[in-house]
């Protein structure tokens, strides 16, 4: 585990993971759960989320994108951090369209011909990951999502619709890297 990692994980234990009877939002129950907000919402934890995101899609081949974004509202402090560690903009992706103002899913400057950045701080289905890089392929705005990344990989599975969708996968961790089986 790269140090980052380690330092994630650490925090992660410290501040997020609770252990008890919890429903999923895949409505799968767990004896765990990971309340991501609980980290990515303190001031003194961006710099550690920004670092690790960034050094993981570097990692896996990411070197270089233009915005990074996710779905409203646990991927927003994430590609906040994201964005301020690598210098990008982000942008939210919001569940339902906007009717009034400027309208639409996006909020922020995702731009024409953006290679983006898709983050989320858990998933273990990736349903709300795969709604945001929907909505991103769907503004016609010709970007190109060149790379997917999360806090934590609860189920394990994502990588191979990505794949499929021909997306690179960049998780910081997975379950097992906090203990816990995928899927659990």
């Amino acid at each position: 585990m790269r140090p980052v990692q380690a330092e994630l994980a650490a925090a992660l234990r410290r501040h997020a993971i609770r252990e008890g009877e919890f429903t999923l939002a895949s409505g799968r129950t767990s004896n765990w759960y990971l309340d991501g907000r609980r980290l990515t919402f303190r001031g003194d934890a961006l710099d550690l989320v920004g670092r690790a995101v960034v050094e993981a899609l570097d990692a896996a081949g990411v070197d270089t994108f233009d915005s990074v974004g996710g779905l409203e509202l646990g991927a927003v402090p994430v590609a906040l951090a994201v964005a301020r560690e690598s210098g990008t903009r982000a942008f939210a992706v919001r569940k339902d369209a906007k009717v009034h103002g400027v309208g639409g899913r996006i909020a922020g400057p995702l731009e024409a011909g953006d290679r983006v950045v898709v983050v989320e701080d858990t998933a273990t289905t990736g349903a709300s990951l795969l709604a945001a890089l929907d909505a991103v392929v769907a503004t016609g705005l010709d970007c190109r999502v060149v790379g997917v990344s999360l806090l934590l990989d609860r189920g394990g599975a994502l990588a191979a619709e990505l794949e499929r969708r021909g997306v690179t996968y960049a998780p910081v961790l997975g379950a097992p890297d906090l203990g816990y089986p995928y899927g659990s």
